[in-house]
């Protein structure tokens, strides 16, 4: 099951009952674009106790379409890489 914006939102505004369901979504979308910013930027991004978000360059190759066996050119571009904490990966694991 994924975890959509919606779901957080509904989630934080139960902890916070006093706070506005707009000014929630305000900050969770400034979050969101500070990370899409950084990786742009090609920063790292860390949560401590959560992990690192970094992006990663692909360098540009041949490729072949498996179906016709066409070489097409792929071009240079940037992937989005995750590594999760220790103390996550501890807490995921952990046995009930």
């Amino acid at each position: 099951m994924a975890v959509s914006k919606s779901d957080i939102l509904k989630e934080i505004s139960r902890s916070y009952p006093n706070l506005l369901k707009k000014d929630l979504l305000k900050f969770i979308d400034v979050f969101l674009d500070e990370i899409r910013t950084a990786l742009k930027k090609g920063e790292r991004v860390e949560l401590r106790g959560w992990g690192v978000f970094f992006a990663k360059k692909q360098i540009s190759r041949n490729s072949r379409n498996p179906k016709t066996g066409q070489i097409i050119f792929t071009p240079e571009k940037k992937s989005i890489n995750y590594k999760m904490s220790k103390e996550l990966f501890k807490k995921i694991n952990e046995q009930n």
